[in-house]
């Protein structure tokens, strides 16, 4: 006859069921938090040199609480000489211009709604100005068959722009001499030491890796906790 009463069985059943709980909220930590990261528009290339032009794309991967993007509006910022949309099969372009001629909005509408599961792109070229400043900014409103989110926050001077909530694009104005000495600096660095520069790359990691990895290392703990309160109640 076993030993074991019902109460001791019931015992063991709550602390088990208990810490497949906690385990299976943390394994949703795991997937939900790289979603959050990324949830915001997005420019590339995000630097460029104060004396010359670039294509920079905006991208995103979600829609407004999961709608499809129909368009995407966005405003230019004060410093640049010339922008150029980039003719694409995905959207209707339309410009924008001020009083003294330059581009001051583009919008992207997309001939086919963009689901939020998929990534969608513009691009345009832009030149800089005489008098560009160390920052562009460029605010997105991103709209949506239901819904409209709007990427404009901006971060003052010493903020972390990864904690506002929706932040805008932006672009960092260099000089030819700071391109160069990063350039040099760089390939310095990874011929002297391959390993720390995979260190600094580690340290940069974004804020879905970073709770991905708290949200495993949670469920593995829970899992620790349920496997002893077995062994306990048995």
């Amino acid at each position: 006859m076993s030993s074991k009463t019902p109460t001791s069985r019931t015992s063991k059943f709550r602390y088990t069921r208990r810490g497949a709980t906690i385990a299976a909220l943390a394994a949703g930590l795991v997937l939900i938090a790289p979603a959050v990261a990324q949830a915001h528009v997005g420019v590339s290339p995000d630097t460029v040199r104060a004396d010359g032009s670039a294509v920079i794309t905006f991208s995103f991967t979600h829609g407004c609480e999961n709608s499809p993007t129909t368009a995407l509006r966005i405003t230019m910022p004060e410093g640049l000489a010339s922008v150029s949309p980039t003719v694409d099969a995905n959207w209707d372009i339309a410009v924008e211009r001020a009083d003294n001629g330059l581009v001051s909005a583009v919008t992207y509408t997309a001939l086919t709604p963009i689901p939020s599961d998929l990534r969608g792109a513009a691009s345009m070229a832009i030149r800089l100005g005489e008098a560009a400043p160390a920052a562009l900014a460029f605010p997105v409103e991103q709209q949506c068959e239901v819904g409209v989110a709007e990427w404009v926050e901006i971060a003052e001077d010493g903020a972390d722009p990864h904690e506002l909530d929706a932040p805008a694009p932006v672009v960092t104005v260099t000089t030819a001499d700071q391109t160069a000495s990063d350039a040099t600096h760089g390939e310095h660095g990874n011929a002297q030491n391959n390993e720390a520069a995979e260190v600094g790359d580690s340290a940069a990691a974004p804020l879905g890796t970073i709770l991905g990895a708290g949200g495993l290392l949670a469920g593995i703990a829970a899992l620790i906790v349920a496997v002893l309160a077995y062994r306990r109640s048995a």
